[in-house]
Order: structure tokens, then sequence, then C-alpha cells
């Protein structure tokens, strides 16, 4: 079984854990890793699985698991692109699944529908001038939230209707769930809403105090480079927050899925990669 994948599914872990491990995942310098490194890590995994389960705290272990899961696609064990790797991760990242033209196509939508989206409630300000301060403030941070969970709802539309792949504890692939797609679509639209939605709103709060300070009022030039450090701050906590949220490899009831996937198996528990 792919370790990445068999780490998800044995590993049950606290988001507090989540976010710890997210926040190693997310480090720059796993952009940088060698590929040679990587193999190693990738077979001392392999021929100690008891050793690379229940020995967490090893030093050697440890490292393993960080370079595997930060660049190896669970899914299907292939190499991730520096580009796309966690570490990288960008406001319009695709997702890590590709189908070709497909892919291009619905990528190039959901970036048209987020750039227009992001300019309408600009578009309101201007046309309404006499609007209340506090919604003025409020409508960009909507509609910023809206957009973001909007973006992976766009960009991941075949999931829902194709489905995606469910697995036994085994790592087995039991077949493909329209409902597995449209949970792990709906846990990620939430999560990317959160990221941004918070990462908006912080640093607007942040502003309306910091205006009232005697240092502001001093040093009115401050404000751009206080904003801008606050946003950083918060976008930097956020997205470990953001991805710690749900699990990466989620969990779904045999029950709640289709009929044919219930039929194939009898595990009450099944397996999904829910991306990020």
């Amino acid at each position: 079984m792919e370790p990445n994948l068999r780490f998800g599914i044995w590993e049950r872990q606290s988001f507090v854990q989540r976010f710890l491990r997210w926040t190693e995942l997310l480090d720059p310098t796993n952009l940088l890793i060698s590929i040679e490194r990587i193999e190693k890590s990738r077979q001392l995994l392999f021929t100690n699985e008891d050793a690379a389960r229940h020995n967490l705290n090893d030093q050697r272990i440890k490292e393993a698991w960080k370079r595997s899961l930060s660049t190896v696609h669970p899914d299907s064990s292939r190499l991730i692109p520096a580009f796309f790797r966690p570490a990288a991760f960008l406001p319009l990242t695709a997702p890590m699944r590709r189908h070709g033209a497909e892919q291009v196509v619905l990528g190039t939508g959901a970036f048209s529908s987020s750039a227009f989206l992001g300019l309408f409630p600009y578009f309101i300000q201007t046309k309404c001038p006499l609007i209340n301060p506090l919604i003025k403030r409020a409508l960009p941070i909507i509609f910023f939230a809206q957009v973001s969970a909007m973006n992976v709802f766009a960009s991941r539309s075949l999931e829902p209707i194709r489905g995606i792949q469910v697995m036994d504890k085994e790592g087995r692939v039991i077949g493909l769930s329209r409902k597995a797609g449209e949970k792990a679509v709906r846990e990620t639209s939430i999560s990317r809403a959160v990221l941004f939605g918070i990462s908006a709103l912080i640093p607007e709060v942040f502003t309306y105090f910091y205006k009232r300070t005697l240092f502001y009022l001093e040093n009115p030039w401050s404000l751009w480079t206080a904003k801008l450090s606050c946003t950083v701050l918060v976008m930097g906590l956020m997205v470990p927050v953001s991805f710690s949220m749900f699990p990466q490899v989620g969990r779904v009831q045999s029950r709640k899925l289709e009929e044919e996937i219930q039929s194939s198996t009898e595990e009450t528990e099944l397996f999904y990669n829910r991306g990020v």
C-alpha cells in the first residue's frame, strides 16, 4: 500500500496534531528536497512498516514521513512537482488531480469567475456610495470567502459527477463514489472559505483599531506596512489551520455511500483522499 495513504488510514490525529503536522509539511525547505533523498525516505517506510507506524518519535522515521508526505501524491504515488507541493500553496493553485484539457477549462473558468466576483463588491461600493460603512467593510470579506469556496467547487466539479476512489483499511480500491466526491469537495470548500475569509477579516479589524492609536496619528504612513505585516502573519497561520480542519484521508460509513459500493464490501468504514 502507498505509505502516505497508509499513514492517513491508521493515524487518527486530533486537530492540534494535524496542525502541527501541517506546519512541518508547509516548511519551504520541502520544495528543495532532492529526488534521491525522497527515494531513500520512501524505501525506509516501505521496508520498515512496523517501525514507521509505531516509532513516530524516531528522528529518522519522523524525517522520512515528512519528506514523503510533503512530496508524493497519496493516490498515484507520483512525485509532486515542486510548484504544486503544499509548501508552495497559492490562492489559485489547481487541484493535485488533473484531467488534461478538461482541467484547463475548469481552471480557466474558476480563475475568470473569481476575478469577476472579487471585483463585484467594489463595483457595488462605487455605485452605492451611501451604503453603511460597516457593510462596506464586511462586503469584500464575505465575497472573498464565498469566491474561495466557489473556486474549489468550480475546479473540482468533476469529482461529484464521476466519483472518487474509496478504499478499505488495507488500501484496496472498492470503487468510485460520487457521494464521497461531494463530501471531499464540500470539506475542502469549507476549509478554503475559512482560510481566505479569516485572512481578510483579521487585517480589517486590526486596521480599524490601529487607526485609533497615537502611533498611527503621528505616523500615518505606517498603516500600509502594518496592515501588510498583519495580513502575511495571519495568512501564514491560517494555511495550516485550514488544512488541519479535516483529515487528509477522510473516513465515511459505507452505508452512506451508493448501493453498488455497499454491495462490494463488508467493511463498515471506508476511506478516501480529500485533496487540498
